[in-house]
């Protein structure tokens, strides 16, 4: 029996979402934790490379727009830290990008049997995976995600080829900051992209357009029980709260591209490398 069902596949085509609980189980969520924290035990992040990941368009230029460490961080195990992460509440709050090529525990998931069969359920014929991360979304510093689509970063020819799956380490829930989408929204394209600047000039990224203004009101919540899993369609709109709650919010989350017929953008700021090109998603 196939873990994603027909009306999971209805849903996710309807809304640019769905959620899908048991992906993992609440020990497999547990392991990838532990080994997160002796990642983060072990790193060594010099002071002029702490910068903070945004979504939001000024936050982001001011950030990753002039950093060497980001832009350079698609074929490396790199941090990025919560805005006020350096005061005294708590441990970092970091994003290495890579998990899903150097970290076999995040390996092993990314190409597990369910994700494969989501993704051949799906249609998708050469699935690649692009970037595998780990959000952390601490206890009263877990930050805000402002409205955003994803293909706005992976930006693809055409639109449309780009999927993240979001799974929950913890319960994500409303107080702790779980996503929000515009359920629909991924039928009207994109209105901004974040591309990589002129050799030699600054900032190293800039943006195209502007994220426009959206309706509050047609956002819902989704929680999402410890295992599960979210799709998210690559154009759809979606956001997440600060977490002010006394829980954390841990999730392991990686996109996977439709490579066959796809252009990736020479202009985005992930790009693969000789030492780590898109992995296909099926292994033989």
């Amino acid at each position: 029996m196939d873990f994603m069902t027909d009306r999971d596949v209805e849903k996710y085509r309807r809304d640019g979402f769905v959620v899908m609980d048991g992906l993992l189980s609440p020990q497999e969520c547990d392991q990838l934790r532990q080994r997160m924290a002796e990642i983060v035990d072990e790193m060594d992040v010099p002071d002029h490379c702490r910068i903070t990941f945004s979504t939001d368009h000024d936050e982001q230029l001011k950030e990753q727009g002039n950093a060497d460490y980001f832009i350079t961080s698609g074929d490396k195990i790199r941090f990025f830290f919560e805005k006020g992460v350096f005061d005294d509440k708590g441990e970092p709050a970091a994003c290495p990008v890579t998990l899903h090529a150097y970290e076999p525990l995040y390996k092993k998931v990314t190409h597990s049997p369910k994700v494969q069969g989501i993704a051949k359920k799906l249609g998708l014929v050469s699935p690649v995976v692009l970037q595998g991360m780990y959000i952390f979304k601490q206890p009263g510093i877990g930050g805000e995600v402002t409205p955003h689509q994803d293909a706005t970063f992976l930006y693809t020819e055409p639109l449309g080829r780009v999927m993240g799956l979001w799974i929950a380490l913890e319960d994500a829930t409303v107080n702790n900051g779980c996503l929000w989408f515009i359920p629909g929204s991924h039928n009207s394209g994109i209105t901004r992209r974040m591309v990589r600047t002129h050799k030699g000039t600054l900032p190293l990224t800039d943006f195209v357009g502007r994220e426009q203004q959206y309706d509050e009101d047609k956002f819902v919540a989704v929680p999402v029980k410890k295992g599960g899993v979210v799709l998210i369609h690559g154009e759809v709109v979606h956001r997440s709260a600060v977490n002010t709650s006394d829980d954390s919010r841990h999730v392991y989350t990686f996109h996977l591209m439709e490579a066959q017929d796809t252009r990736w953008s020479a202009d985005n700021w992930l790009q693969p490398s000789e030492e780590l090109p898109f992995p296909p998603l099926y292994t033989k």
